[in-house]
């Protein structure tokens, strides 16, 4: 440890060295890296030049890097990746999901730790394009999506109980896709399987996942039927721990249903949202170790200001009943990336894109709230420190990247120095 203070001084103290020397833009210094894609869990340093991770080590030469950020203390992670948030926000209609209840993508993300939101189904096949424009190619955020089979996606519940066209849905998502990652069924109220069997059919042409949200419960359209025989591996479940499903039998345990869902290949999220997470499924799952497989908001502006609230607030939930924080990290970052298809997140490999979180494990007594009012209290919290997307820091709660403003002259902020100040007249 002395070494390591000694050569962080040396750093500051020949912050003038030559370019060639410092061959990092920046220097993540002494962290706890958790990145469970690499089997990482203990202290790192993590270097990031072009956008890129450029090395993780147990120690990297402060000199070597143009910025230093010490995060001793503190964890470090791949950038989170919600799985299931709604951000298509452009139709203005009342009431409407791609409309005032959908959160502007960059509002929250960056502030959490999230570095990727993937807009659960807010566009169908008729829409996706102008969601794509509008939404997806200006966030600063790194915005992905899955198509909703219906064809308006989710203006109101009411589009989407018709209007399926899963050619159409397979073409859009081999036109896009770079972006699109998946295929989205919600909120149906038939008690056939139509909306399922068409997003399914669509996810099979693509050969992309499907994400569904099962809607209504009817006796002749059970939820182990759903994850038994109508999904297919790698397909995902959203809002796993809502209320209606059933978790737990007469003496308390699980219903065997699920552990043959997973291992048939079904992959459980969590989509939390403002009405679909319950203490009673998900706190019975994690004592039993049946974790989910990825841990999403459904975040959209009812679901932000309720039990929800964030990524960390939700990520706090899982430690408070009782998942490692390792299980935790990965149900954020390198899981999601790989139910999606997309391996180049969720990740801190040399040569990977440089979406970095650094998060404060907060101590103390904390109370959670679940969906439906349901409480429980905790003794950690997680609290996002920093964000960085593509080598950029986006987000600097504790001011890591400033500088003491006592050493940067007496115009600094001030385009064009001293001519451009104008000192009021003298008093006579």
């Amino acid at each position: 440890m002395r070494a390591r203070f000694l050569c962080l001084l040396a750093a500051l103290a020949l912050s003038a060295l030559p370019g060639s020397a410092q061959r990092y833009d920046l220097l993540l210094n002494d962290g706890f890296v958790i990145d469970p894609a690499n089997g990482i869990n203990g202290h790192r340093d993590v270097a990031i030049a072009d956008g890129k991770i450029a090395a993780v080590a147990e120690e990297i030469d402060p000199r070597e890097a143009k910025r230093v950020f010490e995060v001793k203390g503190l964890f470090v992670t791949p950038g989170l990746i919600d799985l299931h948030a709604h951000v298509f926000s452009t139709t203005g209609i009342p009431g409407a999901w791609a409309g005032d209840l959908s959160v502007q993508a960059d509002a929250l993300s960056f502030r959490t730790g999230v570095t990727t939101l993937v807009d659960a189904g807010s566009s169908g096949w008729r829409n996706f394009e102008i969601f794509r424009q509008t939404v997806i190619d200006r966030a600063a955020t790194r915005v992905l999506s899955l198509i909703n089979i219906a064809g308006f996606g989710m203006i109101t519940d009411i589009t989407e109980q018709k209007d399926f066209d899963p050619e159409e849905v397979a073409r859009l998502a081999k036109k896009h896709s770079d972006v699109v990652v998946g295929v989205k069924s919600a909120h149906y109220r038939g008690k056939d399987w139509a909306s399922v069997e068409n997003a399914v059919k669509a996810g099979t042409l693509a050969d992309i996942p499907v994400m569904v949200d099962f809607g209504y419960f009817w006796p002749d359209r059970p939820f182990y039927e759903l994850v038994l025989d109508k999904l297919r591996p790698g397909d995902m479940p959203t809002h796993c721990f809502r209320a209606p499903v059933p978790w737990v039998d007469k003496d308390g345990k699980l219903y065997d249903y699920l552990y043959k869902a997973r291992k048939r290949g079904i992959k459980f999220d969590v989509g939390h949202g403002g009405g679909s997470f319950v203490f009673r499924n998900a706190v019975p799952a994690i004592q039993a170790g049946f974790y989910p497989d990825s841990i999403s908001t459904d975040l959209h502006v009812s679901s932000m200001v309720g039990g929800m609230m964030d990524m960390p607030s939700l990520m706090s939930k899982f430690l408070a009943m009782g998942m490692p924080l390792e299980a935790v990290i990965r149900a954020s970052t390198w899981n999601p990336a790989q139910q999606i298809g997309r391996d180049d997140l969720g990740k801190l490999t040399p040569g990977a894109v440089a979406d970095v979180a650094v998060f404060r494990l907060m101590r103390g007594e904390f109370r959670f709230r679940d969906a439906s009012n349901g409480a429980m209290s905790g003794t950690e919290r997680l609290h996002a420190e920093a964000t960085i997307k593509d080598g950029r820091v986006r987000w600097d709660w504790n001011s890591l990247s400033g500088v003491d403003y006592k050493t940067l002259g007496p115009t600094y902020g001030v385009r064009g120095g001293f001519d451009n100040i104008v000192p009021p007249p003298a008093e006579k």
